[in-house]
């Protein structure tokens, strides 16, 4: 073959060489989400972005902040709407409405990593509505009525509207994302203030079932709303359609795995004062028409719990922030023993919702952080809560146990139940340094500094 041959194939060679090196490498390119460079990872901001943070607070308004407001529903239901039933029988009716919120966390991650955010957010919306109204007409004494309405048709709703709310988040910011949870989840602790006087104030001037009607009203207009205002990153969801059950990866994970244990022991305590404080403070003396606010009190300190931490988690990480507020939570716990005031019960609602509220908006920070990546951030947060869920479950009916202690003559036995949430909620800090020690052993914390 001469030289001037092979000069004139050589160049049609290479080109067939260059296409042939085209057509393979689009496999690996296809997974990436878009072309364009606007569309491509979070944004920390933008119209579509905040519009999402004002749905998803809304949507944490009708599950979280509704779901915090049970203790009003404990206090109903024990005194009047189901008093044949014991407090530890009608804590099961929240803890389960909590269970069923968090239980389904696996699946619906990962639906949500499928690109399934619009449908269950629509599902979710629909039998959370339903299951309010459906609640205004259960009969007086029907404990069977309530669980099925409450416990089970609303927690189920909000397991569907919950996570993905959360998840979304992560998709639209990155450098500023706890803050940005922080904004979101304040939304359940309006929810919390404006659920209790809603609930209570309808409950004396109206009934039980109008109070419900109104409530299932308020929340079928907002996650109507948040329905138009969310918004998920389409190129984000298409990427991760294709995304396996990489269950296996989240069990290797040791600093996320202790992380999610010490979650789950502060889920046996913390939510003690959610369920029993209008109770306790009834059962100390304060008068009704007053104790009627103490929830709303608690909620509205976790209103600066889950901004203000969240705001110096972006600057000193969100370990940092969460621990020292797990361990102030566990010794407001064991102060509220000596306190039987109704002043004394409304420092410790506003110092216990500051602190507690923090961890409730930081836990889907540290997860989003363990998750960086593991390419399925819906997976994850819904393991975590899906974990989380059983705890809850299982908490609240043990302080409610405890509450009734042979021995007591009817009474109620603070002390105990007291001792064992603040006892949990300690454990669970000691757990979450661990978690961090790890994290920081392991090297993930490269590239971060002590944003931790």
């Amino acid at each position: 073959m001469s030289v001037s041959h092979a000069e004139d194939i050589l160049p049609s060679r290479l080109d067939n060489m260059e296409k042939l090196d085209s057509t393979r490498r689009p496999q690996v390119l296809e997974s990436k989400p878009s072309q364009n460079p606007h569309e491509v990872g979070p944004t920390d901001g933008g119209r579509h972005a905040w519009m999402t943070i004002i749905g998803c607070f809304m949507v944490q308004f009708c599950t979280i902040g509704y779901s915090n407001a049970f203790g009003v529903y404990q206090d109903i239901y024990t005194r009047e709407f189901l008093s044949n039933k014991s407090p530890s029988d009608i804590s099961w009716i929240g803890s389960f409405q909590y269970f069923m919120q968090y239980a389904p966390g696996v699946f619906v991650g990962h639906a949500f990593d499928a690109g399934y955010f619009r449908h269950m957010i629509a599902i979710g919306s629909f039998l959370e509505v339903f299951s309010i109204f459906m609640l205004s007409l259960v009969h007086e004494g029907q404990y069977y009525q309530v669980f099925l309405a409450q416990a089970i048709g609303i927690g189920l709703g909000q397991a569907l509207l919950f996570i993905p709310s959360i998840t979304v988040i992560s998709q639209h910011f990155k450098r500023r994302r706890s803050f940005a949870i922080g904004v979101a989840v304040t939304g359940a602790s309006v929810g919390g203030i404006i659920w209790p006087i809603l609930l209570n104030q309808l409950d004396q001037k109206a009934t039980f079932g109008n109070a419900n009607r109104a409530a299932g009203a308020v929340a079928g207009v907002l996650l109507l709303c948040a329905n138009l205002l969310m918004k998920p990153r389409p190129a984000e969801s298409k990427s991760l359609a294709g995304v396996q059950l990489g269950i296996k990866s989240v069990f290797r994970d040791v600093a996320y795995m202790v992380s999610i244990g010490s979650a789950c022991l502060v889920s046996l305590g913390l939510f003690f004062p959610y369920f029993y404080l209008q109770l306790y403070a009834v059962n100390q003396g304060v008068a009704p028409r007053l104790a009627f606010y103490t929830l709303a009190i608690l909620n509205a300190g976790s209103i600066v719990g889950r901004l203000v931490p969240n705001f110096f988690a972006d600057r000193v990480g969100p370990y940092n922030m969460i621990i020292p507020c797990l361990f102030l939570t566990a010794m407001l716990l064991f102060v509220v023993l000596g306190v039987h005031s109704f002043t004394g019960i409304v420092l410790f609602g506003l110092f216990y919702g500051c602190t507690s509220g923090s961890y409730i908006s930081l836990i889907p920070s540290i997860i989003g952080q363990l998750s960086r990546q593991s390419g399925q951030p819906g997976l994850r947060m819904g393991f975590a809560f899906t974990s989380v869920g059983f705890w809850i479950l299982i908490g609240t009916p043990i302080e409610g146990a405890l509450l009734h202690l042979p021995g007591s003559d009817g009474g109620f036995m603070w002390s105990p139940c007291i001792f064992f949430s603040a006892i949990a909620v300690a454990c669970g800090a000691v757990g979450m340094l661990i978690s961090r020690m790890i994290f920081v052993r392991e090297g993930r914390n490269e590239g971060l500094g002590q944003l931790i």
